[in-house]
């Protein structure tokens, strides 16, 4: 079993509910809900949120330490935002914010939007977009598909890069 698991997972200030196989996070950042999987029993008690395996299965086992980071996520999140924040490289690259879609120009024929989703909220000054949400699932992929988009390339670190992240550079060509 996980050792994640093994003790409660402190609640803190935030409302933490299960009922009809639904676990509900309440806090001042917003409310998260997931699906709790049959083979995993989440308690609400007062000193936290306390995960167990229903049987002894193998999926049971593992899903106590899933479940357990999810919760521990879950109430952080609704506490205080998960950021991310991603970094545009290049000359006449651009993003920006129309309506509901962040659109690039990226080097391509055309513009790339993306629909931001509903739990995110995005907002871009100069090359850096900065993403947030309760949500870290949501705020990850999010960012993680705006990269997919144009990645950072190894010469000239032209791309989009996260804040913290470092570029391997390659040296280029030699003269003789």
């Amino acid at each position: 079993m996980s050792r994640l698991a093994n003790k409660p997972i402190a609640a803190g200030k935030t409302d933490v509910k299960v009922a009809g196989g639904v676990l509900t996070v309440k806090g001042t950042k917003g409310t998260l809900t997931r699906r709790i999987h049959p083979s995993v029993s989440i308690t609400v008690e007062p000193t936290g949120v306390s995960i167990i395996p229903k049987d002894h299965s193998r999926l049971a086992k593992a899903l106590t330490g899933t479940f357990a980071s999810h919760v521990k996520n879950m109430v952080q999140g609704v506490e205080t935002p998960y950021v991310e924040k991603l970094i545009l490289e290049g000359v006449g690259y651009k993003m920006e914010i129309k309506g509901k879609e962040v659109v690039l120009t990226v080097g391509f024929s055309h513009t790339v939007p993306l629909a931001i989703p509903e739990d995110v909220t995005a907002t871009v000054e100069k090359n850096i977009i900065r993403l947030e949400s309760a949500n870290k699932e949501s705020v990850g992929q999010f960012a993680s598909n705006i990269r997919r988009i144009k990645p950072p390339e190894p010469y000239l670190g032209k791309g989009i890069r996260y804040e913290n992240e470092v570029i391997r550079r390659k040296q280029g060509k030699k003269a003789v």
